[in-house]
């Protein structure tokens, strides 16, 4: 079993949770002295929720979105109100 010490463990922490999900487990020591046993849960995975499109067909975007209150900007960026 792959023992690490915690200065290494604080700087790969990810890569070390990546491999105690994978099922294989690892040892954290202090100065050589073992700490903790760091092993994977046996929950089931969570799902990322999806944010990509969340609001389609819920809102519409005038097609000159861009240049809504165009002078009224142009005034602000030159100092006058």
């Amino acid at each position: 079993m792959l023992k690490i010490n915690m200065h290494e463990a604080k700087t790969q922490l990810s890569r070390l949770v990546e491999r105690a999900v994978a099922g294989e487990s690892f040892i954290i020591a202090k100065a050589g002295t073992p700490l903790v046993k760091v092993t994977r849960m046996d929950a089931p995975p969570t799902q990322r929720v999806k944010r990509l499109g969340f609001l389609k067909n819920q809102l519409t975007i005038p097609a000159d979105f861009d240049q809504i209150a165009t002078k009224e900007i142009v005034k602000l960026f030159e100092g006058q109100s």
